[in-house]
């Protein structure tokens, strides 16, 4: 495909998604069961899809949590549905017709205590945190957020007690009761009132920021972070974890510089595409054109994933990013380790300091420095990276640091609180 001549740039004006026109569409569009690209449709433990298109409706959401709510009581999950949201448009209308349906099914519903936004693995962290305190009552949870997707996008995802994705077989058995629900003109869906659910005795708030913080300096050395000054520059993209790294860095001293604290549905400030498009993509060069531009001005830095880093020229760290952006001298690999708190490999070496911030348990191994663009261009072929060299600490690392590393703080909302939570 040739790249799209506005790729890298801001987006103008005529790309923005009209969002009344998006919302009246979420509530006036009913789907179309007969229609395939109307039905709920599971991805990765999600269903995606937009309201102008009749993919994501309040139709889909009605039947999609009550779906969910009878799973529950099947699979015996009678402990607390933690509930997360980010900042797309369809996401606000969905959390509030998903409230109605939960309270209605007598769900325990944990909500974030400000109605901000709540970033995927911070919902993750609350559920195995909650089943892991040895309560007799099994927690999952809910995340309203269809990723990078384009603005006029809206996705539910369901984590199940595991906090991590659901299994094929769950989100097989909740599509299909959607779907079922959904041919049946939602007659079997259960709702109450927004108001009468926030109120509702069975819904609590919780301060989902201070919990999540509060356990990273239990897995991570922040002392030795701080101490070595490392540069972290951050570019939520508008993204749920756009008010969680200034917590962060005042809590543990971190030297942490968010440079987009803007949070708008029409993501009128990002970058265009390679397409064209409006995309949060974290891997894309394009959509991150605006934060690679200041790399030199960071050791290390952050998109809306933790996945993605943008290093500087000299920048040693220790992460295990799906792009990496600049020429950093050494790369530290740590993969991910499963979110239900697996054994890390017994091959793994320890290094000497960790200078990043995954947002999920990770384990520490090595790998060989990381080739500057201009290196992987002259070459023939891509060479597989092996894990056989030996790592050094980054430099201005005390000596003897510790590299344990785990999850990383997920950010914190910015100020977000709903207008029809009054």
């Amino acid at each position: 495909m040739a790249l799209h001549p506005l790729a890298g740039r801001t987006a103008p004006r005529e790309l923005l998604v009209n969002v009344p026109r998006l919302l009246t569409r979420y509530y006036a569009e009913q789907p179309l069961p007969s229609d395939p690209a109307q039905r709920v449709a599971f991805g990765t433990s999600g269903h995606r899809g937009g309201s102008l298109a009749g993919g994501f409706n309040e139709g889909h959401v009605l039947a999609i949590c009550q779906a969910i709510a009878e799973h529950r009581r099947g699979a015996g999950i009678t402990g607390p549905l933690f509930v997360g949201i980010d900042t797309h448009a369809l996401s606000e209308a969905a959390f509030a017709t998903a409230l109605e349906v939960f309270a209605a099914n007598r769900v325990q519903l944990v909500i974030d205590e400000r109605l901000g936004y709540t970033p995927t693995p911070v919902i993750s962290h609350a559920i195995l945190t909650h089943n892991r305190g040895g309560s007799s009552e099994l927690a999952d949870g809910v995340v309203i957020t269809p990723s990078h997707n384009p603005p006029e996008d809206g996705g539910f995802k369901y984590n199940p007690p595991s906090g991590g994705p659901a299994d094929t077989a769950t989100t097989t058995a909740i599509q299909n009761r959607a779907n079922e629900l959904l041919a049946d003109g939602l007659k079997g869906v259960k709702r109450v009132p927004l108001r009468e659910a926030l109120q509702a005795p069975l819904t609590r708030r919780r301060d989902y920021i201070a919990a999540y913080v509060r356990d990273l300096g239990s897995v991570l050395d922040m002392p030795a972070i701080a101490s070595a000054g490392v540069r972290i520059g951050v570019d939520p993209l508008g993204g749920a974890g756009v008010g969680y790294w200034e917590p962060i860095a005042e809590t543990y001293g971190l030297n942490i510089r968010v440079v987009n604290r803007v949070v708008d549905p029409t993501f009128s400030f990002m970058r265009v595409d390679h397409d064209g498009r409006i995309r949060m993509d974290c891997s894309s060069p394009y959509a991150m054109a605006g934060l690679i531009d200041l790399k030199d001005e960071f050791d290390v830095a952050f998109g809306n994933d933790a996945d993605v880093i943008i290093a500087g020229e000299s920048a040693t760290f220790g992460y295990p990013p799906s792009r990496v952006w600049g020429t950093p001298t050494r790369l530290f690999r740590f993969p991910r380790a499963a979110c239900t708190g697996a054994a890390p490999p017994s091959t793994a070496r320890s290094i000497s300091l960790v200078v990043v911030l995954p947002l999920l348990p990770v384990t520490a191994t090595t790998r060989p420095p990381c080739r500057s663009r201009q290196a992987r261009a002259s070459s023939p072929r891509p060479r597989s990276v092996s894990s056989t060299s030996t790592s050094r600490a980054p430099r201005g690392a005390p000596s003897g640091a510790r590299a344990t590393m785990a999850p990383a703080a997920p950010p914190r909302r910015a100020s977000a609180t709903k207008a029809w939570a009054s």
